[in-house]
This record gives structure tokens, sequence and C-alpha cells, in this order.
């Protein structure tokens, strides 16, 4: 847990820790003054405002505004200005950026190709577009100092019937910059288990797949992503804080399927900023994340749309720090966690734990080692 010999980190060592993503929507990220050029290009109208600070603060205020409606009203502009190849390789290349900028050393980034469509683009030309921008972003950010690795997840939305069609074509780009599968979209009256051939196909190729469930529907969503369905992550899970009672006198008794979801070391991918937009918690103080990381569940932090919830890596953790008062340990805590729970090969992770997140963590606690150092030797020199 947290360490007493080491401090609060600052908003500038936030930004520099090498962090760790795995649930970050495509079409939720975009920046707002390139949703203001791809729309005029591509002769969309539909947009709410044509100033890009406005823009933006519009996309905050409609996903805080707790209107389904509203919010689902957001993807539909950032989809729509995302029909082209030359729009889905740009959108991609500045994703990796400007995740790089902000210290993500390792991406999962998850988007639906069926949404991509409209303007005569098959499935195989968005995911090759998409996988095209992310090595460009890749480069570039390498360019400007930054390193970061992006795979893409390929989402099916649980309230069509491609799931199986979005799976196969994961399998085929497995080798080619796809890491895994997901479903997407309302859950209440979508339950994950109308997809079960696309789960039992993926099972059978040995791929991997996250599900989105315990966000908004609870425990049965959980049960049946994992039982049925055989789900290597929870997109999101935090609704297992409802299976977990905790005494006045403080102490914590697990149910069986909060118990099995930590035995099983089963990967929590928690989004606490668009966990509030939704209702799971009332402030980041009173967000799971905090029994969670308290109770040793595989706890990850992560952004899930960062234009509507505008936020970043780094945002969600200054958040947790000034809710929980974490430390850069558990910073790395949180980090270490999310990738051993990435969908890359072992041995690619554990390179990444051992030769960039703890090294990048040693040297930032090394840093304030030496400042402490320094400060003590300047008060005596005071006293002298």
């Amino acid at each position: 847990m947290t360490s007493q010999h080491q401090n609060t980190p600052s908003s500038e060592q936030i930004r520099r820790a090498p962090k760790v993503l795995l649930h970050d929507h495509l079409d939720g990220g975009l920046r707002p003054g390139t949703i203001v050029e791809l729309a005029r290009d591509a002769g969309y109208s539909g947009l709410p405002e044509t100033d890009p600070d406005k823009l933006g603060i519009w996309f905050r205020e409609a996903a805080d505004s707790g209107s389904l409606e509203r919010y689902l009203e957001t993807f539909a502009h950032t989809c729509a200005v995302m029909q082209t190849r030359a729009a889905l390789v740009r959108v991609a290349a500045e994703c990796a950026e400007d995740l790089a900028a902000d210290g993500v050393v390792y991406a999962e980034v998850r988007y639906a190709p069926e949404q991509h469509l409209e303007a005569g683009l098959s499935l195989e030309e968005v995911v090759e577009a998409v996988n095209e921008g992310f090595r460009a972003g890749e480069r570039r950010a390498k360019e400007d100092g930054n390193r970061i690795r992006v795979g893409a997840l390929l989402t099916a939305m649980r309230h069509a019937a491609r799931a199986l069609e979005i799976a196969e074509l994961a399998n085929r780009y497995r080798d080619a910059g796809v890491v895994g599968f997901d479903i997407a979209g309302a859950e209440a009256g979508f339950p994950p288990t109308r997809h079960l051939d696309a789960f039992e196909y993926l099972k059978r190729e040995n791929n991997h797949f996250t599900i989105h469930a315990g966000e908004a529907f609870g425990l049965p969503s959980i049960w049946q992503a994992l039982q049925w369905c055989g789900a290597d992550r929870l997109g999101h899970g935090v609704r297992i804080i409802d299976d977990i009672q905790v005494r006045e006198d403080g102490s914590v008794e697990l149910g069986r399927l909060a118990s099995y979801v930590r035995d099983k070391r089963i990967p929590l991918e928690l989004c606490p900023s668009s966990n509030l937009q939704t209702g799971a918690a009332s402030s980041y103080a009173d967000h799971p994340i905090g029994l969670l990381r308290r109770l040793h569940f595989r706890a990850t932090v992560n952004t899930d749309n960062r234009l509507m919830s505008g936020t970043s890596m780094s945002r969600e953790f200054e958040h947790l720090v000034d809710a929980f008062g974490y430390t850069l340990d558990d910073m790395a805590w949180f980090s270490v966690n999310a990738m051993k729970s990435a969908f890359i090969p072992f041995d690619e992770r554990l390179a990444m734990i051992n030769d960039v997140i703890k090294p990048g963590y040693a040297e930032l606690k090394s840093e304030w080692l030496f400042k402490q150092t320094a400060s003590t030797s300047s008060s005596a020199a005071s006293e002298e």
C-alpha cells in the first residue's frame, strides 16, 4: 500500500510517470479542433459548435447532463467525422501522440469497425487505416521524445448482430496490430450471452477478449460476462462493489462473485471520471476504487472517453491522489496491474514492467529522495 517514506507526487511527476491504459475509446478521445476540421472536410453540418474550445466544453457538459440521449449524441458527432481512411488515420495517429505526451507507455484503444462504414469503407479497410494511424502516431511520439506502444481492440456493438463477424476480423488481424476483442453498448436488455457464438469462437482460437460489464447493469452482467462468456477482463466492472459488504466496525465481507473475481485476479478496467458521470459514485473519494485497491483486487485506472470526460490518464491519477493520498508506489501498483493484464505476450509484458515501468517509477522516487536530502542539508546549514 502507501509508503510513509514517500511524498505525494506532483502533477508534473504524475504526467512523467509511465502509465498503462487498457480502456480507451478511439471515438471518445478526438481533439475538438480535429472534429471541426474533419467536419468541414466532410461537409458535416451537424456539430453543435464550430469553435474548438466551445465544442470541447459542449462535449463535457453533454456527457455530464445525466441524459443518456444527449450522451449518445456526442458519439454520433465523432463517428460522423470518422468515415474515411484519411480521417481514421489522422484520429488514430493523434490518439497515440496525445497518450504518449501524457506519459502513457502502453495503451489498448478500442473502436467498433461497424460504425465507420457509411462512406463505403470495408471492415478490413477500417482496421488497416486505424492501424496505420497508430503506427504513425507511435513514430511521431518517438520523434518528440516519448515512447508508446498501442494495440487495437475491435469492438462489436451489443445491440447489433455482427459480433461473430467482428470477432473473426479481430482474429485475422491479431498479428497485425489488433490485440483483442470487446463488446460495448447498453447493458440493460442486451446481455453478453446474446453473442456467445463470438466468444466461443475466440476461445477456440485462443484469442483474448474483454467485455463491457458491471458499469450500469450490475452483478448479473458481470456474472454472465465471466461464467457464461469467459471474459479475460471486465470493462469497468465497478459494480462488483455491490457484492462487498462493509460493516460498521470496518470489517469487510466478500460475496462469492466478488471473491471469485479477486481470487482469479480478473482485471477491472475502472474509469473513475466516467463512472462519476454514469452515477457509479457521487465523488472521487466515494469511488469504489479506493476499497478495491485496499482489498487487492486487480484494479486498473483508465480514461474511457477522454473527450467526453475532459480527462487524461494524468488527470485520473491526480483525482485519485487528491481523494486517497496515493503516492508513486500506488501509481506503480496500478500501472503494473494493468501491464500484467494486457493482451500482448507474457514476455513482452514482463519486459515492459521490468525495463520501462519499474525503472520509471524508481527514477521519480529517487528525484524525491535527492530533493529531500538537499532540503535537509540546506536546513542544517542555515542552523549553523
